[in-house]
């Protein structure tokens, strides 16, 4: 049976890491494997729960969907050809997008959408396939705040144990992994064309340890959902400034105000308290009128009709029609997995499998479910229950298991299948997501390496 319940997975994986199918029939091919196992757990109300968790999966798939959608309209408004211009690749650059300022609009907005921003702003500079995705990757490093916290917020309700500590104890291993993934992106920038000196390497590394820095002192003194927005956006403003020092300070207050608008719109909305919005599931947040996606819908429409970029806006929108559906077929893919009981099953015998090594555990299960469900918040409402229930029988502090399993999820999520499925159709030259894995073992490693190293001082 449980090499059945892991028959969706092996076959997902599998496909993917072939390099040979593309992201959608991928899937596809998953959901159908994911059947067997089914069948034999919901017998003949199988259609029922497929209908169910797959209503549930394309509400789930709403929020990620329109956050995209209206990223890439956002875009459109902000875009023009001053903007589009090819620009010569200097790691600097390179830097500056695909961490600081790609984290500090993830940290915004959610779901991905401060990788499209870096991908794109990669592609003006000329970089292409695997290299372009995995830097552009490195944008989702701040995940379990990106959107101002969602995820985390879910997974400290599910554990019982207060946000602000989940937020805390997560922002720790990331002040490990960050700096540790250092050398794999000065290996990425000189794949990308751009070799990094000894000066641009210490720049780098002083950015990446102050980014790491004011997370955590973020965490420590603010509220949680606002850590990831103050320290990415402090740091993303000093690596522009490098990058790109601006000629005519006018001019780059004009540049940057499409973006403070939005941050101030974002921002402002989170002061109604209890703003209407659809709950059709009552164990799941709703989608509010405040919602990120519907504040970044209106911000971009606005910035379009102002600046006469309509047309500009319908084109992002068919942009936005295979990430879309690649996204919402992996999350009903976790949902399936998730409701039907097949994750939490293979979570459970692997941790009856290793005994006392259990706790070992918490950090692969966490990347694991990150990498399938492709968002903090699956990976918070699939596993989370168990990851705490095994933190009981291991006597672990159950804040410490609920913030690895935050940062362990939102690591996993930031190199996720469907993720990278989205990056893959956006860039839409071919490129696999088995072919970024490969760039992106290196970071999995230290994602392992730094959550466990906090399991042990902590535990």
């Amino acid at each position: 049976m449980i090499l059945l319940e892991a028959l969706p997975l092996l076959l997902l994986l599998g496909l993917l890491a072939s390099g040979r199918v593309a992201p959608i029939p991928a899937c596809v091919m998953a959901l159908a494997g994911a059947l067997p196992a089914l069948v034999i757990r919901q017998g003949t109300g199988l259609p029922w729960f497929l209908a169910q968790e797959s209503l549930l999966g394309a509400f789930l798939a709403l929020a990620p969907v329109a956050v995209v959608a209206g990223g890439l309209m956002f875009h459109a408004a902000v875009s023009g050809p001053a903007q589009d211009a090819p620009r010569a690749a200097t790691a600097a650059r390179i830097f500056a997008v695909s961490l600081p300022l790609g984290a500090f609009l993830e940290s915004v907005t959610g779901f991905s959408v401060g990788a499209v921003f870096a991908l794109t702003a990669l592609r003006a500079m000329g970089v292409r396939g695997a290299v372009a995705i995995a830097l552009a990757v490195q944008s989702l490093t701040l995940v379990p705040w990106g959107g101002l916290g969602p995820g985390t917020a879910l997974g400290a309700v599910i554990a019982g144990v207060p946000a602000q500590e989940v937020g805390r104890i997560a922002a720790l291993p990331s002040a490990i992994w960050l700096p540790l993934i250092a050398p794999l992106q000065w290996w990425l920038q000189a794949q990308a064309g751009a070799p990094p000196d000894a000066r641009e390497k210490a720049w780098q590394l002083g950015l990446t340890l102050a980014l790491v820095g004011l997370l955590n002192l973020c965490n420590a003194l603010l509220p949680f959902e606002v850590a990831g927005v103050i320290a990415a956006g402090l740091v993303a403003v000093v690596a522009l400034w490098r990058a790109d020092p601006p000629q005519q300070p006018r001019a780059a207050i004009a540049a940057a105000a499409p973006y403070l608008l939005l941050v101030a719109a974002l921002l402002g909305a989170r002061l109604w308290s209890a703003p209407p919005g659809w709950k059709p599931f009552a164990e799941y947040p709703a989608f509010a009128l405040t919602h990120v996606a519907v504040v970044l819908a209106l911000v971009a429409g606005g910035l379009l009709l102002a600046r006469g970029r309509v047309a500009a806006g319908g084109a992002a929108l068919r942009r936005a029609a295979r990430p879309a559906l690649a996204m919402l077929l992996y999350v009903v893919l976790g949902r399936w997995l998730a409701g039907g009981g097949i994750a939490a099953d293979l979570a459970d015998s692997l941790a009856h499998a290793l005994g006392g090594a259990a706790p070992f555990a918490i950090m692969p299960m966490a990347m694991l479910s990150g990498i399938v469900t492709g968002s903090n918040v699956g990976s918070n409402a699939a596993l989370m229950p168990i990851q705490h229930a095994l933190g009981q029988e291991a006597g672990l502090d159950a804040v410490l298991v609920a913030a690895l399993h935050n940062f362990g999820g939102g690591a996993g999520a930031g190199m996720g299948a469907a993720g990278l499925a989205m990056l893959c159709a956006l860039l839409a030259d071919g490129t696999r997501p088995a072919q970024v894995w490969r760039l992106l073992l290196p970071s999995m490693a230290a994602v392992l390496l730094a959550g466990t190293a906090i399991l042990m001082l902590l535990r």
